[in-house]
């Protein structure tokens, strides 16, 4: 898609789910048939062991696989781009090291996450992490973390050589600009399904994605589109963005991990349950989930 060889985190990374059978095990299997379906689709990558794979459920030894499992189960030039979060620095380096073991080509790293940690310990946490040599790529997520990665310190970090790009989910699209201005080498990656094209238009240069599981051809179209600086491509991404809005959006709830794998479910892919401390959605909820995929299924997304 638009992935650059020598800057692996950018064009489109799925944030992979986690399949599980009805036991709630893993199915290894399913993972690895679901990662080649989203690279024969147009995926540049994809993210194990986020939040959208219940990373925070996993046993050390399911993490480690599902790293192996990812990178054995793509193909050439495609990346994958692994969830190293815990909730100590040394925890994380742990994990950075395994993921390069493995083949990682770069790791998407939370701050602190078990308290809200001040500058000193945000970067003191960064520097751990980047001495293991893999590209870094921090999440600013401060509605989960209470820790917020402002401008001004996603800038001491770049400037120190911490972090090569920030997966940007706060919700505001201001912050794009003066992250430009502060540490324009910085590339800024939409965490958000649901302001994409916004941030996009920004300067974006990669998105870490949901909905690309459920409909991965439609949602890399949508990416082109939204981030080529064409004025042409604007006009076609505007009408398929609000076609896609109402699934987009639930990138940004708490029960996204289950809306996403319901969509999966609805358009025949291998959604399925969740381990919990997530329950099923409530039926009202799983109604507008199913019928808005069913909207976007007929007017010919995929």
């Amino acid at each position: 898609m638009t992935a650059d060889p020598a800057k692996p985190w950018r064009g489109v990374h799925v944030a992979t789910p986690l399949p599980l059978r009805d036991d709630l095990s893993v199915d290894y299997d399913a993972y690895a048939e679901h990662v080649r379906f989203l690279t024969e689709h147009g995926c540049d990558g994809v993210c194990p062991n986020g939040s959208l794979g219940e990373y925070q459920t996993l046993t050390d030894e399911e993490r480690t696989r599902m790293v192996r499992t990812a990178v054995e189960a793509s193909p050439e030039g495609h990346t994958v781009m692994p969830g190293v979060s815990a909730y100590g620095a040394l925890e994380s380096r742990r994990w950075i090291e395994q993921a390069a073991a493995a083949g990682a080509d770069s790791v998407l790293l939370l701050p602190p996450n078990a308290y809200r940690a001040d500058r000193e310990a945000v970067v003191a946490h960064y520097r751990t992490a980047a001495a293991v040599g893999l590209p870094v790529v921090a999440y600013n997520n401060p509605y989960d973390t209470r820790v917020d990665l402002t401008p001004e310190l996603l800038a001491e970090l770049h400037g120190e050589g911490l972090i090569v790009a920030v997966k940007e989910f706060s919700g505001d699209v201001r912050r794009a600009y003066r992250l430009a201005e502060l540490a324009p080498g910085l590339d800024l990656i939409v965490g958000a399904d649901d302001v994409l094209l916004e941030l996009g238009l920004a300067g974006a240069v990669g998105w870490i994605s949901g909905y690309p599981n459920a409909l991965p051809e439609s949602c890399g179209e949508l990416y082109r589109l939204a981030t080529s600086g064409d004025a042409a491509d604007l006009a076609k991404a505007l009408p398929l963005y609000r076609d896609l809005h109402p699934l987009l959006r639930w990138d940004s709830r708490t029960e996204f991990v289950q809306a996403i794998k319901l969509s999966m479910d609805v358009v025949g892919l291998r959604g399925g349950p969740c381990r919990p401390p997530r329950t099923p959605l409530p039926p009202e909820t799983a109604e507008r989930v199913v019928r808005d995929t069913e909207a976007a299924v007929a007017r010919g997304y995929r």
